[in-house]
């Protein structure tokens, strides 16, 4: 049996799936979604944040390095209440706390106060992701796991082309209060609809009795995910293929194609906005080739990884004040496949963990690649006021992280494969001997 048979398996015990699935599923999602517009906020209001709060280039990039240090460092302990507490309380605390956090960034009247209103809107969006994906393991059969990632990830870009698309036109319609006080009414209607219909599984599949929750509980879940090559190799994909889309729409994009290629404000806009439609255009294509395909995964991830290196550097590279305009469309047509490629880093570690662990790991993936969007954040920041906003140097240093990751998904990637078909074989045999 090849390894692109593996996802086809349905044990007994599985999830049906069908309409009432897809309901409660997208009660989670639209959680995800504005968790989305609300982090991305800050992507098209970059320049008018720094006039606002009379920041240079490395205090403004503080507002997104510190939103995401709080994302990454709540994945681990997020995965742990997920898979003690429950999608419904852990989605019902994030929405709370990203509205609120919304909410203060549209009131805050100094810096200090919107760095902390965003630190709470981080921990907030922290929540929504992992318990989405958890969402939709407990409601659909696991072979459906690709395909159902995708989509979640498709969603909450449209939450990003929400952002580059009407909050960019609200902000200098309305203003800064307005805009972003009017936005967080949509965390309020999502947090009503998962308080009235959304549904931790379906019944008859309930999960088996939590462990007592303790430190020695925590240790032994963290352990046993970390210990999964799966697991360390979906982290490092994620990490690898994540962060130059990231980086780009949550902050540098709009002042690079602005400030460094000369572009107004509207044509920049609308390069964002195809950054964010390529993203949704390759998450259906990825996820139909891994849910047929599964050994198509690292080839994807690191296909994506070189194309998406060899047009960064041959926009931030080339001869001349500024990149010709085919090039910045393909620059953003690529980069709209990153976000799909990190979601393989999840279609590695599901199957190396049981589902008693699937927060825990997925946790553990998810902060690869913030991590690295965080670093390259701040590193940008730095070399743009240490060398006079010269963008071609600050933009080069993607291609550390690129390199590091890189090495580290060809040295884990034969373990973790080796690893999954012993899964996947002792499976097959469990599911011959359980009675349906």
């Amino acid at each position: 049996m090849s390894s692109a048979a593996a996802p086809t398996l349905s044990l007994p015990g599985d999830p049906p799936g069908g309409r009432r699935a897809a309901w409660v599923w997208g009660i989670g999602v639209a959680v995800y979604f504005v968790a989305i517009i609300f982090r991305t906020s800050l992507g098209v209001a970059g320049l008018d944040a720094a006039d606002r709060f009379d920041v240079n280039a490395s205090a403004l990039s503080t507002f997104s390095i510190l939103q995401l240090l709080v994302y990454a460092g709540m994945q681990i302990p997020v995965g742990l209440m997920v898979d003690r507490l429950g999608t419904k309380k852990v989605l019902t605390l994030g929405a709370v706390l990203f509205t609120l956090g919304q909410l203060g960034f549209a009131l805050s009247p100094s810096y200090g106060m919107a760095l902390a209103s965003r630190a709470l809107l981080g921990c907030g969006d922290a929540m929504t992701f992992i318990s989405v994906l958890r969402l939709g393991a407990r409601w659909f059969p696991a072979r459906r796991g690709p395909l159902i990632g995708q989509v979640a990830a498709l969603f909450g870009m449209a939450g990003n082309l929400v952002s580059t698309l009407f909050i960019a036109r609200a902000l200098h319609g309305f203003g800064w209060t307005t805009t972003f006080a009017g936005s967080a009414v949509a965390g309020v209607v999502v947090l009503v609809l998962l308080l009235l219909f959304l549904k931790d599984h379906p019944e008859g599949h309930e999960p088996p009795p939590a462990e007592h929750a303790g430190a020695a509980y925590v240790r032994k879940q963290i352990a046993a995910s970390w210990r999964e090559p799966g697991t360390r190799l979906g982290m490092w994909v994620h990490f690898t293929t994540q962060f130059p889309a990231m980086v780009f729409l949550l902050l540098w994009g709009l002042p690079f194609l602005v400030e460094a290629q000369g572009l107004s404000r509207s044509t920049a806009g609308e390069l964002l906005t195809l950054v964010v439609l390529s993203n949704m255009a390759f998450g259906l294509v990825y996820g139909q080739i891994i849910a047929r395909h599964h050994a198509a995964r690292a080839p994807l991830a690191l296909g994506t990884v070189a194309v998406t290196a060899l047009l960064w550097a041959s926009a931030i590279f080339y001869p001349g004040d500024h990149a010709p305009m085919w090039l910045l469309i393909v620059l953003c047509v690529v980069l709209g496949a990153c976000g799909p490629a990190s979601m393989i880093g999840f279609d590695f570690a599901r199957p190396a963990n049981p589902p008693e662990r699937q927060g825990t790991a997925s946790g553990i993936v998810n902060m690869g690649g913030f991590i690295a969007s965080m670093t390259t954040l701040f590193a940008v920041g730095v070399l743009l006021d240490a060398t006079g906003d010269n963008y071609r140097i600050a933009f080069a240093s993607i291609f550390v992280l690129e390199a590091l990751g890189v090495v580290q998904i060809l040295r884990l990637h034969s373990r973790a494969t080796h690893r999954e078909r012993d899964h996947h074989v002792v499976s097959r045999v469990e599911a011959v001997h359980v009675p349906v």
